[in-house]
């Protein structure tokens, strides 16, 4: 990321000095490039925090919803659900190991758009999956599976980009709804195919120094509240029917998502909010506490990313102002708009595996681009691709360095390839319904 966000301030700063020297002014009132440059700065900075003031609000709110039905034990549901499927799945994983409930816990936590619950609940479990491990720094076929599916997990609530789209001033922010739950489902049918497929040219090289490795003690559990929640997905699973049922139907609900997404886009944040209020009362939620309660760490997360959305708005703001953005999209754009991807989209999809920070703020700069907006074409492509996978290489760096692998095999080609799907995804759907 130092090196993208650098690169993206250099070009703008030398295509504006080149300008600069060979500027006449065609008017008294005319503004040099130079200085064209220098108030981008100042307006991107200061649009960057008025954009996160906004944010904290519905940042607030979702996160709250999310804190309610988390309490309301739907993480537990979603995870009894699954499990007929990740047996079969992870044959290599005994059904009653705690890395099984671990990676569950992943999943359902991915799916509800809870980051912050499924990186700890992440960590235990490819922690649990190196007490399997008879080569110790090198990733098991689990392992790569595990962190395929984890950074293309399908999404059912995008809740920071819908958020972000509110306060960008989006008079559809839930349309990527549809968009998203088909684009994360392709990405993750084909990153697991990848990683299935890709595990028969990468063989486990065994080396001096791991030959006599074996499985050892379970690492110690990164807090008490994770190994609480693991523990209760030990109770018995949903009976195979009733869980290929519930994946049929979320596969039926996509589709019908996809197909009528303008009609339902409008009931879909009203809806939410007395769905996951009725969830909780329903389960004995004291909704309205454990939503302030919830709402706290939405304030932090949206405080937070502050100086990130500054940064990236500045550099793409200077990027803009030079002519450098203007250039890109007339050299690449007839080449990437051939297959729908807009060649001012081609930066967030190049960014996305990179920084999950970066590529927030990328969108966010596209978004709130006048000239784009979060309901154009472009807009609603990159907050589908925003939410639609997650970070590859941050995701890799985080769990593999938890159990300190250093030979990642297919890892890295399984979660790129599911990247690639989810953007094709993103198109697809975006093409259909906004295109």
């Amino acid at each position: 990321m130092n090196v993208v966000f650098f690169a993206i301030v250099a070009i703008a700063f030398l295509v504006s000095a080149g300008r600069q020297l060979v500027w006449v002014a065609p008017s008294p009132d005319a503004v040099s490039p130079m200085n064209a440059l220098t108030a981008s700065v100042a307006e991107s900075a200061g649009n960057a925090v008025t954009l996160a003031i906004g944010l904290v609000g519905m940042m607030t709110l979702f996160l709250g919803l999310m804190k309610v039905v988390e309490a309301g034990g739907m993480l537990k549901i979603l995870s009894k659900a699954m499990r007929p499927v990740m047996v079969r799945l992870f044959p290599d994983v005994p059904p009653d190991h705690p890395a099984m409930g671990a990676m569950i816990l992943t999943m359902g936590a991915n799916a509800m758009g809870l980051t912050n619950a499924a990186t700890p609940f992440g960590i235990r479990a490819i922690q649990a999956l190196d007490t399997l491990n008879p080569r110790k720094g090198t990733a098991t076929n689990a392992m790569v599976l595990f962190l395929a599916i984890n950074t293309s997990a399908v999404t059912l609530l995008p809740t920071g980009v819908i958020a972000t789209r509110i306060a960008s001033g989006s008079t559809d922010p839930a349309g990527i709804l549809p968009t998203t739950l088909f684009a994360s489902a392709l990405a993750t049918v084909i990153g697991v195919l990848a990683a299935k497929l890709y595990q028969r040219w990468s063989p486990i090289v065994v080396d001096d120094d791991t030959a006599g490795d074996a499985a050892g003690p379970a690492e110690p559990s990164p807090s008490l509240a994770v190994d609480a929640a693991m523990a209760e997905t030990t109770d018995e699973a949903y009976p195979v029917w009733a869980s290929m049922t519930g994946f049929v139907l979320v596969g039926i609900g996509i589709v019908l998502a996809v197909i009528y997404g303008r009609e339902v886009a409008p009931w879909i944040i009203p809806g939410l909010v007395i769905l996951f209020l009725g969830f909780g009362m329903a389960r004995g939620v004291r909704v309205y506490e454990v939503l302030v309660d919830g709402g706290r760490e939405g304030f932090q997360v949206a405080v937070r990313i502050i100086p990130y959305i500054v940064a990236i708005l500045v550099a793409v703001g200077m990027f803009r102002a030079s002519g450098a953005l203007e250039m890109l999209v007339g050299t690449v754009g007839p080449v990437t708009s051939l297959v729908g991807m807009p060649a001012e989209a081609l930066p967030m999809a190049l960014l996305r595996p990179l920084s999950g920070q970066g590529a927030f703020g990328v969108m966010v700069a596209i978004i709130q681009d006048p000239a784009i907006g979060p309901d154009s074409y472009t807009g609603y492509l990159v907050s589908t691709m925003q939410g639609a996978t997650d970070t590859t290489f941050y995701i890799l760096a985080v769990y593999f360095g938890a159990v300190q692998v250093r030979r990642m095999r297919h890892a890295l080609a399984a979660g790129l390839s599911a990247d690639v799907a989810g953007m094709a995804g993103a198109i697809i759907a975006c093409s259909y319904l906004y295109g």
